[in-house]
C-alpha cells in the first residue's frame, strides 16, 4: 500500500534568536519533519524558499527578524510516523545551561542521513523534547566513540565554531596503529582533500590542493607489531587522524575505510576487535559564554581496554611508555 502523503501551506517564519546564525538549509531540515535533505537542496536552488523576499544560498546565515518563506512541501506520512526510538539514555559527562558534553558510543553516527535514519542528535531531541535547542557544534565519525559537544544555546553555539576556527578548543584522541611507530612526539602537516567514490562514498586522501591539516602524535606506547598513540587536533577535517596516519605508513587498527583489512580480520578473530581504535578522549577550552575553564575526559571504553589487556598478554611491550 502505498504511502499517503500530506500538503502543507506556504509559511512564514520569523527567525528569532535562537536561531539567527544559523545556516538555513540546517534550519529548513530541522523545521521541515520528515523531508528529506535533498528536497530541501532542492528547494533553496530552485528559489521556492526566500528570506525576505530574495533567494538565498544554503550557506546564507539567518539573521533576527529575517521573515523565511518556505513554500507547499508534499511530506510522505511514512516519513512522518518513522519515529525516532528513545533508546538508552546517551552517558552525559559534562552540562550546564549553555552546552552538554556527550560520551558518544563507537558505531553510531552523530546525525541521520547518508542511509542512516537517525543519529546522536536525533535521538538526543527526542529524549528531551521540551529543549529550545540542542545542536551539535561537531563532529566524530560514525566509528569513533567519545566527547561530543552540543550546543543548548544559539551564543553558545556561535561561540563553540568561534573557538574552533580560532583553535580555542583542546581535542585530545587515543588511537592504537599498526607498526612500531618511533618518534616521541611528531607534527603532521599534510593537506587533505575530500573527495567521493565511484559508489558515492567520501573519502579523503593527501593531496597538494587540499585544505590544511594539522595534527600533534605523541607516543603512549609500543608494542612488537602495533603503537598506542596520543593525537591532538590543530583542525578538524573530516577523517584527519586517519588519514595523517595511514599516509605515514601506520593505519588504524580496525579502520575499515582506510585500514589494513587483513589485520583488521586477524585482529577481529584473535583479539575481539571488531571496531575502529580510535577514542576522542579529552576536551579542554574556555565555556563560550563564561570563560571559564572546561575540562572532561572520557575513559576507553571496555571493548578498547580489553584490547590493550589483549596486546599485553601476547605482545612484548618495549621503550614506548604511557605518558
Amino acid at each position: 500500500m502505498m504511502a499517503q502523503s500530506k500538503k502543507l501551506e506556504v509559511r512564514h517564519e520569523q527567525i528569532d534568536t535562537e536561531s539567527a546564525g544559523q545556516r538555513i538549509d540546517n534550519y529548513l531540515v530541522r523545521i521541515l519533519k520528515g523531508v528529506p535533505k535533498s528536497h530541501v537542496y532542492r528547494l533553496l536552488r530552485s528559489g521556492q524558499v526566500r528570506v525576505g523576499g530574495r533567494r538565498v544560498a544554503q550557506t546564507y546565515r539567518l539573521q533576527v527578524d529575517d521573515l523565511v518563506r518556505i513554500p507547499p512541501v508534499q511530506v510522505s506520512t511514512a516519513s512522518e510516523h518513522r519515529v525516532v526510538p528513545v533508546g538508552q539514555a546517551l552517558p552525559v559527562l559534562y552540562e550546564d545551561e549553555a552546552l552538554l558534553i556527550l560520551d558518544k558510543p563507537a558505531g553510531q553516527a552523530v546525525h541521520g542521513g547518508s542511509g542512516v535514519s537517525f543519529g546522536v542528535i536525533e535521538q538526543l531531541r527526542r529524549q528531551r523534547p521540551d529543549a529550545r535547542l540542542l545542536e551539535l557544534a561537531h563532529r566524530l565519525d560514525r566509528e569513533t566513540s567519545g566527547l561530543l559537544i552540543v550546543a543548548k544555546k544559539r551564543a553558545a553555539l556561535a561561540a563553540l565554531h568561534e573557538l574552533m576556527r580560532n583553535g580555542g578548543i583542546e581535542k585530545h584522541y587515543v588511537t592504537v596503529v599498526s607498526g612500531r611507530w618511533m618518534n616521541p612526539r611528531q607534527h603532521i602537516r599534510t593537506p587533505l582533500y575530500k573527495y567521493l567514490t565511484g559508489d558515492g562514498e567520501r573519502r579523503v586522501r593527501v593531496q597538494a590542493d587540499g585544505k590544511p591539516a594539522h595534527s600533534i602524535v605523541t607516543l603512549m606506547r609500543r608494542w612488537e607489531t602495533v603503537s598506542q598513540l596520543g593525537v591532538e587536533l590543530k583542525t578538524g577535517r573530516t577523517h584527519q587522524i586517519r588519514v595523517h596516519l595511514t599516509h605515514q605508513g601506520f593505519p588504524l587498527v580496525g579502520d575499515d575505510k582506510y585500514g589494513d583489512f587483513a589485520l583488521n580480520k586477524r585482529l577481529a578473530k584473535e583479539a575481539g576487535l571488531t571496531r575502529m581504535f580510535l577514542h576522542a578522549a579529552r576536551l579542554r577550552f574556555a565555556h563560550p559564554l563564561t570563560g571559564a575553564p572546561v575540562s572532561v575526559e572520557a575513559p576507553l571504553p571496555p571493548e578498547l581496554q580489553a584490547f590493550l589487556k589483549h596486546l599485553d598478554a601476547s605482545e612484548v611491550r618495549d621503550a614506548g611508555e604511557a605518558v
